[in-house]
């Protein structure tokens, strides 16, 4: 069996394990204590991952998760795979250099919305840029979790914590409007308490080849409960969550009784109707990320009224490790002793002597 067999395109390279090795969530399990708080989405997240692993076909040996600084950080200690705690907002980085050496590993990052988004952001907003081959999976708890509930950079406006008794004066980033602008190649955004939703995602990600950016919408029970309520909630999630599948009109509320159309005054887009004939067919695969764009700012930036759920922007450009590892066998190929032009590079007339 080889990856090409699989419907997983994104892990061409990787090996895959025989007919003889399957595997089931529990061999993805490890032997640690799992210590999040009672009622932490994490625990939705990490049973999904588990559940979704064995699906991908590949040896244990063959996986890695590098997370940063975090509750969500936590990740590699609970999977039975290779694994890195890495340094606070740089997993991104490390990952890159994972996956542009070791194309026989599929490489997934762990990251929460501090650690992305504040010390990370730089790190983030490149690897999305250059489309490395590397899943994202970017908790969105809307709060400093583990160092006991300071405001985040996705935190409302007027967020009262402990660094700001009085409110936040920040503006928040929207994720999702974040990687769209950085031209993500994949962006979804999916909720910890819906496991089919979730898993569906997942596997979409990894079949893409490319940067693979899911923001997990993970309720903080302790620091930042019901931050989702209103997508959550029985009641209202109908009209609060706007369901994205690639081909389908945007349709949302009770029997559909709403939809999104263009909104040809602002070029944006606008709730309107579920029969106005202008309702738009989500269309994820289109070059342009303009519409993806618009439909993520749909989300508001204070409470979450309403919020579009699924895959944005699922489009195939060339990859940073591909092109790389492509010039070192170009390299290789060419004329001449690679040794030889490194010693004429250093003895050339660009040097300098610094005494």
């Amino acid at each position: 069996m080889t990856a090409t067999d699989l419907p997983f395109p994104g892990l061409t390279g990787v090996p895959t394990r025989g007919d003889d090795e399957l595997l089931t969530g529990k061999d993805f399990t490890s032997d640690q204590e799992v210590r999040w708080c009672p009622g932490c989405g994490d625990y939705a997240v990490l049973k999904a991952v588990q559940g979704f692993l064995p699906d991908l076909g590949l040896r244990r040996e063959n996986i890695v998760f590098v997370s940063g600084i975090g509750c969500s950080s936590r990740f590699p200690y609970y999977l039975d795979t290779y694994g890195m705690h890495s340094i606070h907002g740089r997993a991104p980085a490390i990952a890159t250099g994972i996956a542009t050496t070791r194309e026989d590993l599929s490489v997934w990052v762990v990251t929460g919305d501090g650690d992305a988004l504040s010390i990370g952001g730089n790190h983030l907003i490149h690897a999305m840029r250059r489309n490395v081959n590397m899943t994202i999976l970017l908790f969105n708890n809307r709060i400093y979790g583990l160092t006991k509930g300071q405001y985040s950079p996705t935190s409302e406006p007027g967020k009262v914590t402990k660094s700001t008794p009085v409110g936040s004066v920040d503006h928040p980033f929207n994720p999702v409007s974040l990687a769209l602008g950085a031209e993500a190649t994949f962006v979804a955004r999916t909720v910890d308490s819906d496991r089919k939703h979730l898993t569906s995602v997942l596997e979409a990600a990894a079949a893409h080849r490319g940067t693979s950016l899911v923001e997990i919408y993970q309720n903080c029970p302790i620091f930042n409960d019901n931050a989702f309520e209103a997508i959550k909630n029985p009641d209202t999630k109908a009209d609060a969550i706007i369901p994205l599948v690639h081909g389908e009109l945007i349709r949302f509320g009770v029997d559909g009784a709403k939809g999104i159309a263009r909104d040809e005054t602002t070029g944006g887009v606008r709730v309107t109707s579920g029969d106005d004939p202008g309702v738009l067919v989500h269309d994820a695969h289109a070059d342009d990320p303009t519409t993806a764009f618009a439909l993520s700012r749909l989300t508001d930036a204070g409470v979450l009224h309403q919020s579009p759920i699924g895959i944005f922007r699922q489009v195939e450009r060339a990859t940073y490790d591909d092109d790389a590892r492509q010039q070192l066998v170009t390299a290789e190929q060419g004329e001449g002793d690679p040794q030889e032009a490194l010693a004429a590079l250093i003895s050339g007339p660009d040097t300098w002597t610094v005494v």
